[in-house]
């Protein structure tokens, strides 16, 4: 997954753009009101970090060392737009698809084909005997679940009871009890919110800063706007986790204050969204002002299509196989094990 500076911009020089910043600010009105929006041309900001993934064609990715991972994967929630994501890259990498998932009721008996293979759809009737009836013809899988937030923690019980490894990239849920859950059953699992390895990384990297240098951005404003497909209901927990970082650099911010940008209009004129990605997306900008408006910072991570998260899925999958295999003593990871294994594709 390419890791891109922010889209191209016309060729201007820094002094320009930074007159063209000072002529936004006074244009987005009272600057001390965080509840405004950040207009489309602020592409031409004088960036601190700025992270950009585009989707590329899953076969570009492709090295002859890449298709050396034998490793059946059963991808739950196959028929949605994440799991069939994750399907193309596990194609894509030479891991072995499971012929079988999960779904809801209504998608039960259903064959879903991705990358010319079909999938039977099982529904919650008959889960735990289909599990361990395929878990007992691949003992080396690992199971991905991408399903609903709803279906999270028994989703968890069912993986710990029948003992098969899984990666958990659905959000939501109960937290604790899915930790506790797979503590208890001492089964495998990488569990994350957020499969984005670059992203990730980012996240890592904020936290170190704001844990090393307390209160360095003491005094200063700092606005939020984060951009996500209409279906997303809720604000962007990596947004959440970035600003609780802030606040720990001394950034006085309350949570209700981050912009969700969720119509398709404004996400196009306003916020720079490529037309063909309204359907999925994930733009994210924080703007930090110094108090006496002299200084200013952003910090901006904007993800187009979903292969960024389906590439770090695939990566935790190939990663947790290992630590099956060597039987590790500890059984719960998150992304961030993942990125510190290094070896990533």
């Amino acid at each position: 997954m390419a890791l891109l500076l922010k889209a191209p911009c016309s060729a201007i020089s820094q002094l320009e753009k930074t007159q063209i910043f000072k002529k936004q600010c006074c244009s987005l009105g009272n600057v001390n009101n965080n509840n405004v929006v950040f207009s489309r041309p602020r592409c031409l900001v004088p960036a601190v970090l700025s992270m950009s993934s585009t989707t590329k064609p899953i076969q570009e990715l492709e090295t002859p060392s890449s298709k050396n991972f034998n490793i059946p994967i059963m991808v739950n929630g196959c028929s949605g737009k994440m799991g069939k994501a994750v399907i193309k890259a596990a194609d894509s990498t030479g891991l072995q698809l499971v012929p079988a998932s999960f779904g809801s009721e209504e998608e039960s008996g259903q064959t879903i084909e991705v990358c010319g293979k079909e999938i039977l759809v099982h529904g919650p009737s008959d889960r735990e005997s289909v599990l361990a009836s395929v878990f007992d013809k691949y003992p080396n899988m690992i199971v991905v679940d991408y399903t609903v937030p709803s279906a999270v923690n028994d989703n968890a019980e069912l993986y710990s009871k029948v003992g098969v490894p899984f990666v958990m990239g659905t959000t939501g849920g109960d937290r604790d009890k899915l930790y506790k859950t797979v503590e208890n059953s001492k089964v495998y699992a990488v569990i994350s919110p957020q499969m984005g390895k670059q992203v990730v990384a980012f996240l890592a990297a904020m936290e170190i800063m704001a844990k090393q240098f307390p209160g360095a951005f003491s005094g200063y404003s700092l606005q939020v706007l984060e951009s996500h497909q209409t279906s997303k209901v809720d604000t962007s927990g990596t947004a959440k986790a970035v600003i609780s970082c802030f606040q720990n650099l001394g950034v006085s911010f309350d949570m209700d204050q981050i912009q969700m940008i969720r119509d398709p209009k404004q996400q196009i004129e306003m916020v720079g969204v490529p037309e063909e990605h309204l359907a999925g997306h994930a733009f994210h900008m924080y703007h930090l002002t110094s108090p006496d408006q002299t200084v200013s910072f952003e910090f901006q991570h904007n993800v187009c299509g979903r292969s960024i998260y389906a590439e770090g899925t695939i990566d935790a999958v190939i990663f947790l196989s290992k630590k099956v295999q060597s039987q590790a003593n500890k059984r719960i990871y998150n992304m961030i094990d993942v990125l510190r294994e290094g070896n990533m594709r």
